[in-house]
């Protein structure tokens, strides 16, 4: 005898699913506590913002892969927005130039933000999976999987309010990128929430649709595990064999 399939959640209980995820988002991690607890050197700090602007660059390319899988035009004309926010327009700099002022801002050189060197093979390989899912997925599963943004605006408010009083050697035009962000992220996440709620709609679905949204939390979390081994307990990639840099730096691979 076949298993009586569990009834869906209504739209309003599956959204509130979604939200509580927001518990396991990355700016309960220790290294973002100990980042807003004004608790990081300058040295941790910059390693987040080398390592998080390979984040940065990709997400136009996720973008752009969800549009790709896409047939539905007004979908396409909404998402690509997401691309022109960072990728910038003739109105706007856009979200990568806004990295790159905040990498000044904290002193690194546009020249080694930009060539990846600080970049740890454990934040490479978690940005890399989740740009090889969005290219893999169907879209409205790749669209659900942006709903950490539902939890962005929090994290980057966090981050206005305690930088500018813990870490005065900050320039004052770095937080441009955060500034911009409150706004873009609660605008796209309403899209992004409608295409989930609309596309997954029974049981089996929605459970499909918070795994999606975990996967992502996980991203987020093991970049900054690997942050924290590197710049909180001073093991580097390979430590047990060299200290130097040697892993890859974006081969393609």
């Amino acid at each position: 005898m076949n298993a009586i399939a569990k009834p869906a959640m209504t739209r309003d209980d599956f959204e509130q699913a979604l939200r509580d995820k927001g518990t396991l988002y990355h700016i309960h991690h220790p290294y973002h506590r100990a980042m807003y607890g004004g608790q990081c050197t300058p040295e941790q700090i910059r390693g987040w913002v080398a390592n998080r602007y390979y984040y940065q660059v990709n997400i136009p390319r996720k973008d752009a892969a969800i549009m790709a899988n896409c047939p539905d035009a007004n979908v396409r004309r909404q998402w690509l927005q997401r691309v022109l926010d960072h990728d910038g327009h003739e109105n706007d700099q856009g979200g990568i130039e806004a990295w790159l002022q905040l990498a000044e801002a904290v002193g690194l050189s546009r020249e080694e933000v930009i060539d990846q060197r600080h970049v740890l093979p454990g934040v490479r390989f978690a940005v890399d999976a989740y740009l090889n899912f969005a290219r893999r997925a169907t879209w409205q599963e790749a669209a659900c999987s942006s709903l950490t943004e539902l939890f962005a605006p929090e994290i980057h408010q966090s981050r206005l309010d305690s930088w500018p009083e813990h870490y005065p050697w900050i320039e004052g035009n770095g937080y441009t990128y955060f500034r911009k962000r409150l706004s873009e992220a609660r605008r796209d996440v309403q899209h992004g929430l409608t295409i989930t709620l609309d596309h997954f709609t029974t049981y089996a679905e929605q459970q499909r649709a918070l795994d999606i949204l975990q996967f992502k939390l996980d991203i987020l979390w093991s970049m900054l595990d690997a942050l924290t081994m590197a710049y909180v307990h001073q093991t580097p990639p390979y430590h047990t064999v060299t200290d130097a840099q040697v892993w890859h730096r974006g081969l393609g691979l």
